[in-house]
């Protein structure tokens, strides 16, 4: 073969080569461009309930197992597509409390999701904490999507208590998968227990109410740029609502024994759009 040939099938390999490298490029770039679309396209209504504070033990042993059991049987009526609890299940975590919590919730006829409160984990979480925390009830943060939405599921007692090695591993978590749900233009809930804040997001820590303002503003810049449009918690066993640019910022009442005399109860959450969503509180009795 001459040298010309062989340069000619070189050159011809090599234009071959650019091609189907701008082919699959072009395959990618359509995918990319496809998957935001094909989520906005399922997106469908629906309904979600929010329970915080069970706490069983709280206010009386019997009257909080009692208000659950009606709670559950409230929930079961109404149909939801499931269920997210705001942490504290139980006021002290013994055996009789833990296993009477899973099985009222075990009666919960929707799929139910849960994330850590202070009375699991403590203010300050331990790795020992962690363990049985996760031995006993599972994950504690992780995601899920439903009809096109992600509900992400954080431990807030790492921000509110960073524990080494740990907090910087929810951290790199949950900026990963809010990245993830923009990429798919999927809104997001945020579900956790300690409010980001309780009246103005500049306000000072509280030790036992609130996260720290460096953490309170690293979260909502992260919020804010990567489209959530509520945050979900409890842990002031009374219903605080909040609204910060946009982001709806709900600390449900306890399902059992509130603090400022209001009825316990849970709320309920109706999602026709992510600029058309409606929530109630609903009183036990």
């Amino acid at each position: 073969m001459s040298q010309r040939n062989e340069i000619s099938m070189n050159r011809g390999c090599r234009y071959k080569h650019y091609i189907q490298i701008g082919l699959l490029l072009l395959l990618l770039s359509i995918n990319s461009a496809a998957a935001p679309a094909q989520n906005e396209a399922a997106r469908q209504s629906f309904i979600f309930v929010q329970i915080a504070d069970t706490q069983l033990g709280n206010g009386g042993y019997e009257h909080d197992v009692r208000l659950f059991q009606k709670a559950v049987e409230r929930i079961n009526a109404l149909k939801p597509d499931f269920v997210v609890f705001c942490g504290d299940f139980v006021n002290d975590f013994d055996t009789r409390s833990v296993t009477d919590f899973e099985e009222i919730r075990s009666k919960l006829i929707a799929p139910s999701y849960l994330t850590p409160g202070n009375h699991e984990l403590y203010y300050q979480p331990s790795n020992a904490s962690l363990n049985r925390y996760r031995t006993l009830f599972g994950r504690d943060y992780f995601s899920f999507k439903n009809k096109g939405y992600t509900f992400v599921m954080a431990d807030s007692q790492l921000w509110k208590s960073p524990l080494k090695g740990e907090t910087e591993k929810l951290d790199a978590w949950f900026k990963e998968t809010l990245k993830a749900a923009k990429d798919t233009s999927s809104p997001v809930f945020v579900v956790q227990h300690i409010p980001l804040y309780l009246k103005q997001p500049d306000e000072l820590e509280d030790p036992d109410y609130n996260l720290s303002p460096a953490k309170r503003k690293e979260l909502l810049a992260l919020m804010e740029d990567y489209g959530v449009v509520a945050v979900l918690g409890g842990h002031t066993h009374k219903t605080i609502i909040n609204n910060y640019k946009g982001i709806r910022l709900v600390n449900s009442g306890s399902v059992t024994k509130n603090d400022d005399d209001s009825p316990a109860g849970f709320i309920i959450w109706k999602v026709q759009s992510p600029t058309s969503i409606k929530f109630d509180f609903v009183p036990i009795e």
